[in-house]
């Protein structure tokens, strides 16, 4: 079976939780290697009123604190850090043949000055190489052009060349057609009337189409009915231009099941497409397994391609 390193995430949140009660499930399907301190899992166990299931197999690396359920804190941060830069090493070793990573606390990792805004802006410094963030299900897909970045900053990063290269990458890494592209503004412009971005965004589909001699991208495409095409055209990969524009009616749609993908490394990446949920943290309230579960298939998946 294949090794998959676990990276624990912040264990003031949901994720160890998380893994536990997902162990026996996961544990079918990979070896699951969990980077976690052994005194802090024993902690976050018995807080939880968990057992440690004997074939629990972890890997040491620093990080004993006092955890404070559902407060970040720099002691939580530096710990979730640590166990993602273990994950990391693992995979890089061929210790390991994929990461999956739980949840971090952006929040606290900047309380703890770590340079990253998340895991995968740490990816790409740390890999040398520029991640794809996509997110989704096997219903629906999407690829965000910018991610963590302020609204007001996303049209200044649309650019014909840019987003034509990322648009080359993305096929690259996913060998699908079609893929949608969303415009920027309302009514994707209306010819130039709300903004003159989406010419860009136009000139950059006809291009990479032009490179990869194929119709692949579709756009763009007015984004307050893009998501229609899923049922429509059954479209189910788009290319969206910030953030929300592609998070908002993927988790409205299916926030249990969505999944994180790190596409274009040389490693295999995948993660929770949630949060902490500091709110539901060491409550017995039972977080959803499935969006864990369904990455740590994922990862297992890529690594057989």
């Amino acid at each position: 079976m294949k090794k998959i390193a676990i990276s624990i995430g912040d264990l003031n949140g949901v994720g160890i939780e998380i893994a536990l009660r997902a162990h026996n499930k996961t544990n079918k399907l990979c070896t699951p290697i969990y980077c976690i301190d052994p005194v802090m899992l024993t902690w976050a166990a018995a807080m939880l009123g968990i057992d440690v299931p004997k074939d629990f197999q972890t890997t040491s690396c620093k990080g004993v604190f006092d955890i404070t359920p559902s407060i970040p804190t720099k002691a939580s941060a530096i710990a979730s850090y640590n166990s993602f830069l273990k994950a990391l090493e693992l995979v890089q070793s061929k210790q390991a043949d994929a990461l999956v990573t739980l949840p971090i606390n952006k929040e606290a990792w900047k309380m703890a000055k770590i340079p990253y805004k998340g895991h995968t802006d740490a990816l790409r410094d740390l890999l040398k190489q520029e991640p794809i963030m996509m997110l989704g299900c096997e219903s629906l897909y999407v690829v965000l052009f910018t991610h963590h970045i302020r609204l007001k900053d996303v049209a200044k990063k649309i650019s014909k060349k840019s987003l034509c290269k990322f648009l080359i990458k993305t096929y690259e890494a996913l060998h699908v057609k079609p893929i949608g592209v969303l415009g920027l503004n309302p009514h994707a412009g209306d010819g130039g009337a709300i903004g003159k971005e989406d010419f860009k965004i136009n000139k950059a589909i006809k291009k990479a189409n032009k490179i990869l001699n194929q119709e692949i991208f579709i756009g763009p495409m007015v984004p307050d009915t893009a998501f229609r095409a899923c049922n429509v055209n059954k479209i189910k990969y788009f290319v969206c231009m910030y953030h929300d524009q592609g998070l908002i009616p993927l988790k409205t749609l299916y926030f249990d099941e969505s999944i994180n993908v790190s596409l274009g490394l040389d490693i295999v990446r995948t993660s929770v497409d949630h949060g902490t949920a500091y709110d539901i943290a060491y409550k017995d309230k039972n977080p959803s397994l499935q969006s864990y579960i369904n990455a740590v298939q994922k990862a297992i998946d890529l690594t057989q391609n």
